[in-house]
C-alpha cells in the first residue's frame, strides 16, 4: 500500500531544506501541489531537498519538486542540492530538469503595411500548400480507383451501399424540398417580370432552362457539400483522432481502399440520381406556379417544354453531377485524413471541408458555363 506523500520544511541557518517523506508518485502527489506552490516563495538560494525518508519516487514526483525549485525566488535553474541517499531520486530529478523546456518567445507582430503584407503572404502560402496537397490526393484517389477497376474483388460493396444510403438516399428529401421551392421562386419571378412585357408564357422556358442547366445540379451539390461532405470529414477525422487509421495501416488495410474509395464510388452513383430528382422537383414547383398564377395547365406546360426546350439542356446540367461528386468526395476525405489529434483540429477541418467544397462547386459551375458558352451549347 502506498505511503502518503508529505514533506517538512526546515529553515536552517545555512539554507532551507525541503524534506520529502512517503511515496511521491503520480497517485499520491495531487494534494501537495497547492502547498508546494505557496512554499516556493520561501525557498532561498542554496535550498536543498532531503530524500533520506523518501519512499517510492517517479517522474511525476520529480517534476513537482523540480517545478517548486524553479518557481522559487532563487530560481534554481541548474541543479538541486540533495541530502541523503535514495535509489533513483538524483537520476529522476536530473531527468525532470533536462526535460523542462522554457516557453518560447512570442514572435514580434509586424504592424502597418508590412504586417498586412506578411499576413497576406502567409495566407497565400497556406492556400498554395493546400492546393498542392489536394491535387496530390486527387491523383492518389484516381490511382486507387483505377486499381479497384483492374481488381474488382477488392471493392468493398458493403461499405459502398452503406454510404449510398446514409450520404445519398437520406439526403433525397431535403434535395427535393429545396429544389421544389427554388422552382417555385424562379417561376414567381418570371411570371411577375415577364408579365410586365406581356410575355408570361415564356415563364415555362425560364423554369426549364434554369432548373435543368443550373439550379438542379448546383442545389444538389451545395446540399451534399454541407451535409455529406462534412460527414465524411467528421467520420474519417474522428477515426484519425482515435488512431484507428494507424491501426488499419498496422494490420495491412489501406485507408484509401477502405475509407476513401467507397465514398467516392457511392457519391459517383448517388449524385446523378439526386440531381435528376432535383430537376424533376424544381420543374414540378414551377409547374404549380404556372398553373395557379398563369393558368397554364400541366398538359400545356409539358407540351411547351417538349417543343421549345431541347434535350441537350438536360444533359448539360446532368453532365456536371459526376464531376461535382468526385470533387466533393475527395475534399471531404482529404480533410478528414488531415485531422490532427485534438478536437479543435477536427472542427477546423470540417469547416474547411464545407467552405472548400462550396467554393469548388461554384467555381467549377462557372467554368462549365463558360465552356458551354464557347461551345454554343
Amino acid at each position: 500500500m502506498a505511503a502518503e506523500a508529505a514533506f517538512d520544511f526546515r529553515e536552517d541557518e545555512r539554507a532551507p531544506v525541503l524534506a520529502l517523506r512517503g511515496d511521491w508518485t503520480v497517485d499520491t502527489i495531487a494534494s501537495l501541489e497547492a502547498q508546494l506552490s505557496a512554499l516556493a516563495q520561501r525557498l532561498k538560494p542554496g535550498a536543498a531537498v532531503d530524500v533520506s525518508q523518501l519512499g517510492r519516487f517517479d517522474v511525476a514526483g520529480a517534476y513537482l519538486v523540480d517545478r517548486t525549485f524553479r518557481d522559487s525566488p532563487a530560481g534554481e535553474q541548474t541543479r538541486i542540492a540533495i541530502r541523503g541517499q535514495h535509489a533513483n531520486a538524483v537520476r529522476l530529478l536530473q531527468a525532470a530538469r533536462k526535460a523542462y523546456a522554457p516557453p518560447g518567445e512570442q514572435p514580434a507582430r509586424l504592424a502597418g503595411i508590412v504586417g498586412a503584407l506578411d499576413r497576406v503572404g502567409r495566407a497565400v502560402a497556406t492556400i498554395g500548400e493546400e492546393v498542392i496537397e489536394t491535387v496530390g490526393f486527387y491523383g492518389e484517389s484516381l490511382v486507387v480507383l483505377a486499381r479497384l477497376v483492374a481488381v474488382p474483388r477488392r471493392i468493398r460493396w458493403t461499405s459502398i451501399v452503406h454510404v449510398m444510403e446514409t450520404a445519398g438516399l437520406n439526403a433525397l428529401p431535403i434535395v427535393l424540398l429545396l429544389s421544389f421551392f427554388i422552382g417555385m421562386v424562379v417561376a414567381y419571378l418570371g411570371a411577375r417580370i415577364l408579365g410586365d412585357f406581356g410575355a408570361s408564357v415564356f415563364t415555362v422556358e425560364l423554369v426549364a432552362f434554369s432548373v435543368l442547366r443550373e439550379f438542379g445540379v448546383v442545389i444538389t451539390a451545395v446540399i451534399l457539400a454541407g451535409r455529406t461532405n462534412s460527414a465524411f470529414t467528421a467520420e474519417i477525422g474522428a477515426m484519425k483522432m482515435r488512431q484507428e487509421i494507424d491501426a488499419m495501416r498496422v494490420i495491412g488495410i489501406d485507408p484509401m481502399d477502405a475509407l476513401v474509395a467507397p465514398r467516392i464510388i457511392a457519391m459517383l452513383v448517388m449524385t446523378p440520381i439526386l440531381t435528376f430528382g432535383a430537376m424533376m422537383s424544381g420543374i414540378f414547383g414551377g409547374l404549380l406556379v404556372c398553373w395557379v398564377e398563369l393558368d397554364i395547365s400541366p398538359a400545356m406546360f409539358f407540351a411547351r417544354v417538349s417543343e421549345v426546350v431541347p434535350a441537350q439542356h438536360f444533359w448539360v446540367g446532368f453532365a456536371k453531377a459526376p464531376v461535382f461528386a468526385l470533387v466533393l468526395a475527395i475534399i471531404g476525405c482529404k480533410q478528414g485524413l488531415s485531422v490532427g489529434g485534438d478536437v479543435g483540429s477536427l472542427g477546423k477541418r470540417v469547416t474547411t471541408s464545407v467552405v472548400q467544397a462550396i467554393f469548388m462547386v461554384i467555381t467549377i459551375d462557372a467554368l462549365f458555363a463558360l465552356w458551354y458558352l464557347e461551345m454554343g451549347w
